[in-house]
C-alpha cells in the first residue's frame, strides 16, 4: 500500500515522504480499516516535528482522526493507533474506539467531525456549561476547531462573536453563522466585545489559540465568565495572572478530549451520539474547504501548520480505491 511516513522529525513539506509499504498488521483489539478519508490536524503537524505529547516511534505515519471501512462494509469514524495513522491507504484502529459514522455526512465529512467536534462539545457542555442566550467568543473562529465550536455555540443558543484573521477568513466565519466578526488584524478585539454586550463581557470564551489571544480574552470575560483553554496553536503558552482571575471572578478551565477516552469512554459514546442527531437536523456540518488526494497530504498538513487554512481539509485516498481483500 501507498503511506505517508517521517523517518526524521521535521516540518510536515520535509518530512513526510510517500512510500509503499505493507499493510498493517493489527494487535490484539484492534482491527484494519480501508482509509476512506483522512483529515488534517494540528496535532499531526506537531507529530512531524515531534513536539506532540505522543511521540511515535520512527518512522510512522501521521494522521489522527479517519472516516475508514471495515472489512465487513461498515463506515466508521476511528483515531488511528499510531504508528500506522490515516495518511495512508489503510491504517488500524482500536475496535473498541470504533464510531458508525453519521449517514448525513460523506466519508470527508465524517473524518473531520471527531476530534473537533468532541472537543468544541466538551468544552462548551461540560467544562463551560454554555447556556442558552449566553455570549461566547471563539478566537480562530474560521479554522477546524473554532469553526466546529461557533456552530456548536449557535446549536446551543448562545450569541457567537468568531475572532478571525484577514478578509477571507472574516467571510468564512460570517457565513458559518457568528453574529458578529471581528478581524484580529484591525479591530480592537476587546473594545468590540465589550461594546457587542453592553460592557458585560462574554460569558464563555473559547481559545484553541492562546498568546495574545489568551490576553484578550482575560480583559473581556464577563463576570463569572469561563475561559476553555483548548490549545496553543500561535506556539506561545500563556501564563495565566490568577489575581486577576479573582480580582474579576472569572474561571479558567483547561480541556484536553484525549483523556476521556480512557478516564470515562462513555462520555465520548454520549458526545458523539449528540453530535450525530445535530448533523442529522443540519445543525452542525463540517467545512471542509479542501479534498486532497493522497499524494497531497504533506503539503496539506504544512498549510495548517502555517495557519493559512480554512475549516478542514480532507486526504481523500484514492478518491475510492477497492474494498479490503
Amino acid at each position: 500500500m501507498q503511506a505517508w511516513q517521517v523517518h526524521e522529525n521535521g516540518e510536515p513539506r520535509e518530512a513526510m515522504r510517500l512510500e509503499e509499504t505493507a499493510a498493517p498488521v493489527p494487535g490484539d483489539g484492534q482491527v484494519l480499516l480501508r482509509v476512506r478519508a483522512a483529515n488534517v490536524n494540528f496535532p499531526d503537524a506537531l507529530l512531524c516535528r515531534g513536539q506532540y505529547q505522543i511521540r511515535p516511534s520512527l518512522p510512522f505515519t501521521p494522521g489522527v482522526e479517519i472516516c475508514g471501512e471495515t472489512e465487513d462494509g461498515r463506515r466508521v469514524i476511528a483515531n488511528p493507533a499510531l504508528p500506522y495513522g490515516g495518511f495512508a491507504e489503510y491504517a488500524v484502529a482500536d475496535a473498541a474506539a470504533l464510531l458508525p459514522a453519521p449517514d448525513a455526512l460523506d466519508d470527508a465529512e465524517a473524518a473531520a467531525l471527531h476530534i473537533g467536534y468532541q472537543t468544541g462539545w466538551f468544552a462548551l457542555h461540560r467544562r463551560a456549561r454554555i447556556q442558552e442566550g449566553e455570549t461566547l467568543l471563539v478566537h480562530a473562529a474560521a479554522g477546524g476547531v473554532g469553526s466546529a465550536a461557533v456552530q456548536l455555540g449557535k446549536a446551543a443558543g448562545a450569541t457567537v462573536i468568531g475572532v478571525a484573521g484577514g478578509p477571507e477568513k472574516v467571510k468564512v466565519a460570517r457565513e458559518l453563522g457568528c453574529d458578529l466578526v471581528l478581524d484580529r488584524y484591525t479591530d480592537d478585539v476587546v473594545a468590540a466585545v465589550k461594546e457587542a454586550t453592553g460592557g458585560r463581557g462574554a460569558d464563555v470564551i473559547y481559545d484553541p489559540v492562546g498568546g495574545n489571544a489568551y490576553a484578550q480574552s482575560a480583559k473581556c470575560v464577563a463576570f463569572e465568565g469561563r475561559i476553555v483553554v483548548v490549545g496553543f496553536t500561535s506556539g506561545t503558552i500563556p501564563t495565566p495572572a490568577l489575581n486577576h482571575a479573582l480580582v474579576k471572578n472569572y474561571s479558567i478551565l483547561g480541556l484536553h478530549w484525549g483523556l476521556y477516552n480512557t478516564k470515562d469512554p462513555q462520555a465520548v459514546l454520549h458526545c458523539h451520539e449528540q453530535l450525530t442527531e445535530l448533523a442529522a437536523k443540519g445543525a452542525i456540518k463540517p467545512l471542509v474547504s479542501d479534498r486532497l488526494p493522497l499524494e497531497g497530504a504533506a503539503e496539506a498538513v504544512q498549510r495548517v501548520a502555517d495557519g493559512v487554512t480554512t475549516g478542514r481539509i480532507a486526504v481523500v485516498p484514492g478518491l475510492g480505491g477497492a474494498a479490503i481483500a
